[in-house]
């Protein structure tokens, strides 16, 4: 049995030494990528392109290795291509072990550079003013709905929607204290507090609910309060020394949270996009109808569309709408053309792989 399983280890082993041959066969393959690139002024990151890898896994024929896993190693693998081409800077809301940064790691992988900010402005001003080159922002949860912020911030921004990314949360009650009983405040995201607020009600009825500007700073302040609990992530355990008294408290089971990615450059197709613009309309019967109608005439499918206060008068309104499409798909093209006719406002944010989840 020992001669068989040194025979299988050699055999593993050689594979091994294969994938890394490879590996370094492809990095080569990259750094000239990357020099026709830069020589060409195009961008380094295309989601596009990121889109139809993933793809390919989906379409490979079912083997032993999951596609999961299969799709988690190439997020890496292109990560570190990235890094050889050009060494990026990523802007996420933080502090560190927040959902976004979450995010922003299934998104770009371990090998770029993440800077933490505290607020959703200070992230779009990174991008806008090139201290970083992309930046990560909530913009829905499933449960608690849009973050308006982010939706205002796209007002007077220059920055496009270049990517998004779906995730799971999954709630968790982290504290010094080691049992519920020596628990008597909490602390944590408005958001976060209202996603689990059953859960709250049911085991701690009687303990003050403070709201935090994120998951990770309720953890800071749980870490340095024995009798105070944070609901955060269980990264945040990790980083600030937290136990972990309850897992997955959310009351919804799917719990998903939608982020953007914003950038300077608008994404080519994928085959799987999605095309987010924002208008105002005059204050007229039937206003809104004409809008909507040419996408509904040509088949366009609307996914989503908000209301915010427009802030520059009293009961004005700007739209927030996403379809699925590119803004270069005819039928795409020909409905924007015709609304912007009928707009007082019209501003594309951006055309963009869509989330498999989105």
């Amino acid at each position: 049995m020992k001669d068989k399983l040194t025979v299988l280890r050699d055999k593993i082993n050689a594979i091994d030494s294969e994938i890394i041959r490879l590996l370094n066969d492809r990095a080569k393959l990259v750094k000239n990528v990357g020099k026709i690139k830069q020589s060409n002024n195009l961008p380094f990151y295309s989601p596009d392109r990121e889109t139809k890898i993933y793809n390919m896994i989906d379409n490979l024929p079912s083997g032993d290795f999951p596609k999961k896993s299969l799709k988690i190693i190439f997020r890496e693998i292109m990560s570190a291509s990235i890094r050889l081409e050009e060494p990026l800077v990523i802007s996420y809301l933080g502090p560190e072990a927040t959902y976004t940064h979450q995010a922003a790691i299934e998104r770009f992988g371990l090998s770029l550079h993440y800077t933490q900010e505290e607020s959703i402005e200070d992230v779009f001003m990174d991008v806008e003013q090139d201290r970083a080159d992309f930046g990560v922002v909530p913009i829905e949860n499933s449960t608690e709905g849009v973050v308006n912020y982010t939706l205002d911030m796209f007002i007077d921004s220059t920055v496009n929607i270049v990517s998004e990314i779906v995730i799971d949360i999954k709630h968790n009650l982290l504290s010094k204290a080691r049992t519920l009983e020596e628990i008597k405040s909490i602390y944590s995201h408005p958001n976060a507090l209202g996603q689990c607020k059953g859960w709250l009600k049911k085991h701690l009825p009687n303990v003050s609910l403070f709201e935090t500007s994120s998951t990770a700073k309720a953890a800071k302040i749980a870490e340095k309060d024995k009798t105070a609990a944070a609901i955060a992530s269980l990264a945040a355990s990790d980083i600030y020394g937290l136990n972990v008294l309850a897992k997955g408290i959310e009351d919804k089971i799917n719990n998903i949270t939608r982020f953007l990615i914003i950038g300077k450059n608008m994404p080519q197709r994928s085959g799987f996009d999605k095309t987010s613009f924002m208008f105002s309309i005059k204050d007229k019967v039937g206003a809104l109808y004409q809008i909507l109608k040419p996408f509904y005439d040509r088949g366009v499918n609307l996914t989503r569309i908000e209301s915010r206060p427009s802030k520059q008068k009293n009961w004005s309104y700007i739209f927030y709408v996403d379809v699925d499409g590119h803004i270069e798909d005819e039928p795409v093209k020909d409905s924007i053309n015709q609304l912007q006719d009928l707009t007082v406002f019209f501003k594309v944010l951006g055309s963009y792989p869509k989330s498999k989840r989105g």
